[in-house]
């Protein structure tokens, strides 16, 4: 017990020791020439604008929340293609029974020599699972596609908003906003 309390108090030794001694170099080392840009805030590349207790701009958040759904969804592809390959592997039929055991093993997560001839996975029903593992891919893809469009035509994804586009909907607000004037109004105008 007390040969582990001495390793445990060792790491932490060591572990601070890694942690504030680079600290403390660079403290000692680095020139210190402040300028007005140097400590002016530096937020994700935007200039700072005004106070710093106004709400961020709420594009950052919305790309950042896309960024981590796309990226998350796109992981799954990984898994999805080491069983497909094997499955696909074992739709050969000139595949070599020791091979076909191997990539048996493998395919559903069993000790290396597990597996006989008799239990191995058969090229028919490896093409199914290769078949059926493609048709769910296709779906997941497809509802990935589906999302990045609605995203995309929500205009999302625009990090810049160009004036134009602003400019032709504030007259589509105005626009709707403006009640129809009667013909006799126009005419006592004119």
């Amino acid at each position: 017990m007390t040969d582990l309390t001495l390793h445990f108090i060792l790491f932490t030794i060591a572990g601070a020791i890694l942690v504030l001694a680079p600290m403390l170099i660079g403290m000692l080392v680095r020139p210190n020439l402040p300028t007005e840009e140097k400590e002016s805030v530096y937020e994700c590349g935007e200039p700072v604008i005004g106070s710093s207790y106004i709400q961020f701009d709420i594009r950052f958040y919305v790309v950042a929340l896309l960024f981590i759904i796309f990226d998350v969804e796109v992981a799954f592809f990984f898994p999805w293609a080491t069983v497909f390959g094997g499955a696909t592997q074992l739709a050969d039929t000139r595949l070599l029974d020791e091979a076909r055991m191997n990539l048996s093993d493998k395919l559903l997560n069993l000790p290396p020599g597990t597996t006989t001839t008799e239990t191995a996975i058969a090229a028919s029903d490896a093409l199914k699972i290769a078949w059926t593992g493609f048709a769910d891919i296709a779906v997941f893809f497809a509802v990935l596609l589906v999302g990045f469009a609605y995203v995309w035509k929500r205009g999302d994804l625009d990090w810049v908003r160009s004036i134009q586009m602003q400019m032709k909907e504030a007259k589509a607000r105005t626009a709707a906003h403006a009640k129809p004037q009667s013909k006799t109004e126009t005419t006592l105008a004119s």
